[in-house]
């Protein structure tokens, strides 16, 4: 691999980057080999399909095979080969994933008193940033990756470098005196190794059951290595991926992922509905055919270290779920074996089942494989029942959190109108982003039709946000339709609807007076105790006018001032300041009147807009808000807010702290 000249970024964790024929600079190129050449080099070039991963492990396999046939390597040097193989998956993975495209693989040997492996996968989509975070949406594909984390924990150096059209990521990995440091702790490469080498000749897979002898012949003796070696790092490693995950479906894909090839040579995960617990399938003969129909387990996810082996195995298992003998008991218990799925390679074998139990409820099964005539070990059936609690408390925070977010998806769209009503001879645009797409926002909006000619609108934004917001905005939607549509005006529905908050606070105060008599005078829990429900509103009446052109009615309750736009791109304030509504008693509210002539634009933001911050500034510092405004003369409502909403995200740079609501209203 020639050095060509590129722009890289480069990450280096302990020691110095790889070495380089040139002085090495901030925007050198990809790692060349070094001045004594490659020792031993591979090349191929895959297809983007999610069969990508596993065929570069198996040549990458046979690479280190042949190298330690021929001397290369020492034995002894086998750990590295292990966590080549899953820093090769990782990045052939992320290439796939993200990008798409053909990838191609380069990997080498160099170094002499020192042998480093380096690996260069390279992709065409080179404007897509390999990924770098755990806790991205899963991917529906057979497989996905961990992230560069993974990777930056076993590489030396690792870097990215941009190309003309291609991307590649590189990875170097070495060892001290040509071994990996026996004090290096286990990392999560332990955990997800690929299977690890059979030392039996090849020969010794040919004929029937020989598969088992040569691929057996070690594996007590690594299973009572590695089970010593790193049980507790494992679980302590499986807890961290397990624990961030937010999706049963994505808990699932990792348990199958975590466990195979390094403790059994397949598994399955089921998972049944929580609220009636119900299976179906061996051990129950009222039950057949229950899989996958209603009250019966879905099989979520099936992994084998063969990935070819699969989908034949998922149509076995998927005719025969599993279904526990003794209630509530995660301990393992005998499955029956799956010989016909498995290829002749896998005619015998021991099976058992794990029930995923969380908080005294039933989530699921997990089901693991071996091959051969050894049976599975205790020790690999202890360290597996142990995952499997952590997997089920997995699942069930997922679960949690998906009934939550549910909750308040159907929360939030009840507080924001199905649809926006279309006004004779008005243009609107609107956008509106919640901060947290979890739970309910503390912005809204509304534009209504009100009767007698006449439509109106309101942008608003509650103080706080989640169920405290959604109650105050629960409230003065409706009001604000109802007081409308009865022929109030807009000045008179403000001191109505401020004096409603008032009331609602007054009435909130008393019922937690009572609960803290009630209390014996201790602290209430937070929540419980009176909450302030202030808004601020900027509410108005639209009046389409026969010759072209409306008339617009509006009033500010300490809300940002809404913002006239000429045709010229000449920008004025349409409204004057007034209270916050909720706060002061009796408050009497006035309104202005103005006429959008044809082309006039009136722009209406939440706080989300003008307070946006870069640093110590803020979006409205100087009238920016005024000066985006002005830049958007001649523009239709749909492209003046969408122009906002770019300034406004490239002026913060980062994710918005505040929710963002704008609306446009062009007279046409």
């Amino acid at each position: 691999m020639g050095a060509i000249p590129t722009q890289r970024e480069t990450v280096s964790r302990v020691r110095e980057a790889p070495a380089h024929d040139a002085a090495p600079t901030q925007h050198d190129a990809a790692p060349a080999h070094d001045t004594a050449g490659p020792r031993a080099q591979g090349r191929a070039t895959l297809p983007g399909s999610p069969l990508a991963p596993g065929s570069a492990r198996a040549l990458v396999r046979a690479s280190f095979d042949e190298w330690t046939e021929c001397g290369l390597l020492r034995p002894e040097q086998q750990r590295v080969a292990e966590d080549a193989l899953v820093v090769v998956s990782e990045l052939v993975t992320n290439a796939v994933v993200h990008a798409g495209t053909d990838v191609e693989v380069d990997w080498w040997l160099e170094g002499r008193e020192e042998t480093a492996f380096v690996v260069d996968v390279t992709d065409h989509h080179p404007s897509r940033a390999p990924r770098d975070h755990p806790g991205e949406t899963p991917y529906e594909t057979p497989e996905f990756g961990r992230g560069l984390r993974l990777v930056a924990s076993l590489a030396e150096s690792w870097g990215v470098t941009y190309r003309t059209g291609a991307k590649s990521v590189w990875a170097r990995l070495t060892g001290r005196g040509g071994t990996l440091p026996d004090e290096r702790q286990l990392k999560v490469a332990e955990i997800l190794a690929p299977e690890p080498p059979q030392h039996a000749p090849a020969h010794a897979h040919a004929g029937a059951g020989g598969a088992e002898r040569g691929g057996c012949a070690h594996r007590p003796e690594r299973d009572r290595d590695w089970v010593n070696r790193g049980a507790l790092s494992f679980l302590a490693e499986a807890s961290d991926l397990l624990a961030g995950q937010l999706d049963e479906n994505l808990v699932a894909a990792l348990t199958g992922q975590l466990i195979v090839p390094r403790l059994a040579d397949w598994c399955a995960v089921w998972l049944e509905d929580e609220a009636t617990g119900r299976g179906g399938g061996w051990g129950d003969p009222g039950a057949a055919g229950a899989a996958g129909g209603a009250g019966g387990p879905r099989l979520a996810r099936v992994w084998h270290g063969s990935e070819n082996r699969i989908e034949e195995l998922r149509h076995a298992l998927e005719k025969d779920p599993p279904c526990a003998r003794s209630g509530l008991r995660s301990g393992p218990e005998p499955y029956p074996w799956p010989g016909a799925a498995l290829g002749p390679q896998g005619t015998h074998g021991s099976a058992l089942a794990y029930r995923l139990i969380a908080g005294g409820r039933p989530l699921g099964t997990l089901v693991i494989g071996r091959s051969g005539p050894d049976g599975i070990p205790d020790e690999i059936t202890g360290l597996v029942e142990d995952f499997g609690r952590r997997v089920a408390l997995a699942i069930g925070a997922a679960r949690q959190y998906a009934r939550q977010a549910t909750i308040s998806a159907v929360l939030q769209r009840g507080l924001l109108p199905g649809a926006v009503a279309e006004i004779p001879g008005v243009r609107s645009a609107l956008v509106y982003e919640p901060c947290d797409k979890g739970g309910p926002s503390g912005d809204f909006y509304d534009l209504f039709p009100a009767g007698d000619g006449r439509w109106c609108f309101a942008v608003g934004d509650v103080q706080g946000k989640g169920p405290e917001a959604a109650v105050v905005i629960g409230l003065a939607r409706p009001w604000l339709r109802l007081l409308a549509r009865e022929g109030y005006r807009v000045a008179d529905v403000l001191d109505r609807l401020n004096q409603l908050l008032l009331d609602d606070a007054t009435e909130a105060a008393d019922a937690a007076a009572r609960a803290l008599v009630a209390a014996g005078g201790r602290a209430l829990p937070p929540g419980d105790g009176p909450q302030t429900r202030f808004l601020s509103l900027l509410y108005g009446e639209l009046t389409p006018l026969g010759g072209g052109g409306v008339r617009c009615t509006l009033a500010s309750a300490g809300h940002p001032l809404p913002l006239l736009l000429g045709p010229d791109g000449e920008v004025s304030t349409a409204a004057r300041p007034q209270t916050l509504l909720g706060v002061v008693e009796d408050e009497t509210y006035t309104s202005e009147t103005i006429e959008l002539a044809p082309g006039d634009s009136l722009l209406c933001v939440t706080d989300g807009v003008t307070e946006r911050r870069s640093g110590s500034r803020q979006f409205d510092d100087g009238d920016g808000l005024a000066r985006a405004l002005a830049g958007c003369a001649g523009l239709n409502a749909d492209l003046i807010a969408e122009r906002i909403r770019r300034l406004v995200h490239e002026f913060g740079g980062g994710q918005p702290e505040d929710d963002l609501a704008l609306l446009v209203l062009q007279a046409e």
